[in-house]
C-alpha cells in the first residue's frame, strides 16, 4: 500500500520521532510505513487519519504496481 504519511508529516515539520510519540507508536514503525514496508492496522490507519484531519483513504492508496 502507498501512501502520502511523508508529505503530510514534513508539511507540519514533524520529525518520524514527533509523528511516532503522537500516534504512540516507535520511530521505526513510522519509518516502515513512510516507506511501505509495513501496513498499518486499521486502528492505527484510522489514528493516522483523525490526527491529521482527514480521511484514510486520502492517505493511504492502493500499489498498483502490484
Amino acid at each position: 500500500m502507498k501512501n502520502n504519511l511523508k508529505v503530510l508529516r514534513a508539511e507540519r515539520n514533524w520529525s518520524q520521532a514527533d509523528l511516532a510519540e503522537k500516534l504512540n507508536v516507535s520511530r521505526q514503525t513510522v519509518n516502515a510505513i513512510e516507506t511501505g514496508k509495513y501496513d498499518p492496522s486499521l486502528p492505527l490507519a484510522f489514528k493516522i487519519a483523525q490526527l491529521f484531519g482527514i480521511k484514510i483513504e486520502e492517505i493511504f492508496f492502493p500499489d498498483q504496481d502490484k
